[in-house]
């Protein structure tokens, strides 16, 4: 990615219907390369009313609207008290839910719920036992009116992570949630499922967000998402790092770079002892991606930077994929078989109104164009002619398939593509000829281009692209050709500053903005997020920032403004 490992930028130039029932999250198979990571759950208890309910639930629910009533409040849809006790259980000495709750992938009818067990010393005997979690779903933010239980079991194996894929809720609502492991509870969280496939929906509020470097400022961005009125976050990447810089140290990570999994481990439950970022997660549902920080700076599908034996990095590359999903709102986790493999692109319809990929843009990529052979990874390179190979892909041959067929068959308004860095070429035009760094799209330009072209041969309107990566604000014009005005523009783009993560000096993003007019916007000085405000008729976009480095108290202004308008390629600044 255009950063140096110090996390700076550096850019060249379940749940069941009988109560009883045993149920395992389904196992995803497409790709050859996914799979789910097993959990067992039981559904405590369900009326023989709840039944009759999803049997005429279509019928009821026109009477509700009529009569303005809640399904939820009608005792045969609220879920009967557990079998047991909540309270039985482990006795905790020390709170096990320190690590805090999350949701995420809504569908209609259901949300991901998450939480991990952090055992701690004092309670080191249950570090090897399969704990029982309870999990609760409720109607209201007062926890008066219970829809759903499920219990769980998890383990050391699991890192003691629990993943709940709630199933029966009504679509386009928030629900609030708990988890409970005998005499402890944990924070209470606020989901929301999405709007149903063929509903109208008005509005779709998302804040992007990217690159948190701990060691390099507060998150007090997350504090300021926390308290928005949010449909979703959306995360495209670099959610923890690995690596650290001295010289942009303001709170230090613990423990040294990680490889194995108990370090991972450590690493995310570092970044979640943050207070913002658990009030962010619990606050709001989350769709994320991932990019190269989570495993190692720069890794491309298994080569990192050092050039390391491929079966050698990919042990690790298992370990830090494994935490992360230990840690995140996820349904699937890496692949049993071959841990070394996970998927995490999705796609997500939000009513009539959009639908949203996120795209994992290292997993499948072909190595980096170019390399130096002492020390690998993106660098910037001049007259580099395996740039114009066009078998060279960025997401995998599987993955780009997937994506155009996506594209082409979407009947949604828009089409939102959040993947992890820039797509808008940000080289320099040098005596030398034009630079390209070859860890970003640039480094992929006949797979950029092969992509942009499927959207205007396809007359495809209303594309998006949402990134993150570059650790700065941008606003750009896609067209098939970068910057050249007899290519017509097909498609958007936003790019999100960073959360912390240090960007670029002025001067070389003055030669970026020189060298590209189709960037109409881009700032690295400040982090924050990104507001986006999804209509039928546009989408508008505030970049919020707070000057670097962002601080506890921090607070958000506006740095600038565009307006994204239906049936109009391309974007305006406001």
């Amino acid at each position: 990615m255009n950063k140096s490992d110090d996390g700076t930028s550096g850019h060249g130039a379940a749940g069941g219907k009988d109560a009883g029932i045993k149920v395992a999250v389904p196992m995803n198979t497409k790709m050859g390369t996914e799979a789910a990571a097993e959990i067992d759950a039981e559904v405590d208890a369900e009326t023989d009313a709840d039944a009759r309910l999803r049997v005429t639930r279509r019928h009821w629910q026109r009477m509700v609207l009529s009569m303005a009533l809640a399904p939820w409040l009608s005792p045969s849809a609220m879920a009967q008290p557990a079998a047991r006790p909540a309270s039985a259980g482990p006795r905790w000495q020390a709170d096990p839910f320190s690590l805090g709750v999350a949701s995420g992938q809504p569908q209609a009818d259901g949300v991901v719920l998450w939480t991990r067990l952090r055992i701690s010393e004092a309670d080191a005997a249950l570090k090897s036992q399969a704990l029982s979690v309870l999990c609760e779903v409720f109607a209201d933010a007062a926890l008066r009116q219970p829809v759903r239980q499920w219990r769980l079991q998890t383990d050391a194996s699991r890192g003691h992570s629990v993943h709940v894929v709630t199933t029966g809720l009504q679509p386009g609502r928030p629900y609030w949630y708990r988890f409970v492991c005998g005499n402890a509870r944990s924070p209470v969280g606020r989901a929301r499922t999405a709007p149903g496939p063929n509903d109208p929906v008005d509005r779709l509020r998302i804040a992007l967000a990217s690159c948190q470097h701990y060691e390099q400022g507060a998150f007090s961005a997350h504090r300021e998402m926390a308290q928005r009125d949010l449909d979703l976050v959306l995360f495209v990447g670099d959610y923890i790092y690995e690596s650290s810089n001295p010289q942009y140290l303001l709170r230090p990570h613990l423990g040294g770079v990680p490889k194995l999994l108990d370090e991972y481990r450590e690493r995310h439950a570092q970044y979640k002892s943050d207070a913002d970022l658990r009030a962010c997660h619990a606050a709001h549902t989350w769709l994320m991606t991932w990019d190269d920080h989570e495993v190692v700076n720069d890794y491309a599908n298994d080569l990192d930077r050092n050039y390391t034996d491929a079966p050698v990095f990919l042990r690790r590359r298992a370990a830090a994929y494994q935490a992360y999903f230990e840690h995140m709102p996820l349904r699937l986790g890496p692949d049993p078989v071959n841990p070394s493999q996970m998927r995490i692109h999705d796609r997500m319809a939000w009513g009539r109104l959009a639908d949203v990929w996120t795209l994992d843009c290292r997993q499948y990529r072909d190595h980096h164009a170019c390399p130096d052979p002492n020390r690998g990874g993106g660098r910037v390179v001049l007259g580099c002619d395996a740039l114009a190979d066009p078998a060279r892909s960025m997401l995998g041959a599987a993955q780009e398939q997937w994506l155009s067929q996506g594209l082409q068959s979407s009947t949604r308004r828009w089409k939102l593509v959040a993947q992890s860095t820039q797509m808008s070429s940000s080289g320099v035009n040098t005596p030398l000829g034009r630079s390209a760094f070859t860890d970003g799209w640039d480094g992929y330009p006949q797979a950029r281009a092969k992509l942009l072209n499927t959207v205007a041969q396809a007359g495809l309107q209303n594309v998006v692209m949402l990134g993150g990566d570059v650790h700065m604000n941008v606003a750009a014009q896609l067209r098939v050709q970068p910057n050249d005005e007899r290519s017509p523009v097909v498609a958007s783009e936003i790019v999100t500053t960073s959360i912390t993560s240090r960007g670029l000096g002025e001067k070389l993003l003055a030669q970026i903005r020189d060298s590209n007019p189709d960037i109409l916007h881009a700032r690295s000085d400040e982090r924050g997020f990104t507001l986006l405000e999804v209509k039928p008729d546009a989408i508008h976009v505030e970049f919020m920032t707070t000057p670097n480095p962002a601080k506890i108290d921090s607070a958000f202004k506006a740095q600038a403004q565009v307006v994204i308008r239906s049936g109009v390629a391309g974007l305006q600044k406001v």
